[in-house]
């Protein structure tokens, strides 16, 4: 059945490579973001003054842009994902562009928080669980559609964006819970700017946190 983000296909044995466990992925980004906590709590940022508050505009802006992304991309996958071949939007730049927003606001979280080392370690933690995540998926969807996957894939990155493959649809139909979903998903990103300005008001303010060594 043909449709404009790209064809069904199924074959003839899908389990041969079973789509990734969601769950074990989420279960790892929260548990890298509490042992990413403990030393911002007793941890002064390594930035202060003007540069402190470029470096939180950057951070917010990049939070947004994951927020923004995200569900953008959700505009095109809905609730296909699986069912579909999606080759278009921000799909036709990146086999991931969930992934990839989610990436990027991770790295917004550690700009924030005032940190470049923090900043890198959130982003290559989230990145390293999610290529992970994409190449069982890649299997998974190899799978589904074969050789129309497969010529997807040799075209297209499988993270990191390239603008100059953008394709637009003539339409999308989108799915209301799907887009839900993302929009309460990028909540989460958001809620931890106002964590991280609470842990700073706790540790400067307020006394009740020390201050024991400076983020570099």
């Amino acid at each position: 059945m043909e449709t404009d983000a790209g064809c069904i296909h199924f074959s003839r044995d899908p389990m041969t490579h079973p789509p990734a466990n969601q769950k074990n992925r989420i279960r790892l980004l929260q548990a890298g973001a509490l042992l990413s906590t403990a030393p911002i709590l007793v941890a002064a940022p390594a930035f202060s003054g003007d540069g402190s508050d470029t470096i939180e505009k950057i951070g917010v802006a990049l939070v947004l842009l994951c927020v923004v992304g995200r569900m953008w991309s959700i505009l095109y996958i809905g609730s296909r994902k699986n069912r579909d071949l999606v080759t278009v939007g921000p799909y036709s730049m990146t086999r991931n562009p969930l992934y990839f927003f989610s990436v990027v606001g991770a790295m917004g979280i550690g700009l924030f928080i005032g940190s470049l080392v923090v900043t890198l370690v959130l982003g290559l933690a989230a990145y390293l669980v999610l290529v992970v995540t994409a190449g069982k998926e890649a299997r998974h969807l190899e799978t589904l559609f074969g050789d129309r996957y497969r010529s997807y894939a040799s075209r297209t990155p499988v993270f990191w964006p390239r603008p100059s493959l953008y394709r637009e649809p003539d339409e999308v139909a989108f799915s209301p819970s799907a887009l839900r979903r993302t929009f309460l998903d990028g909540l989460l990103f958001i809620s931890a700017l106002p964590a991280v300005e609470m842990m700073e008001y706790l540790k400067e303010n307020a006394g009740y946190l020390p201050m024991l060594f400076n983020l570099p």
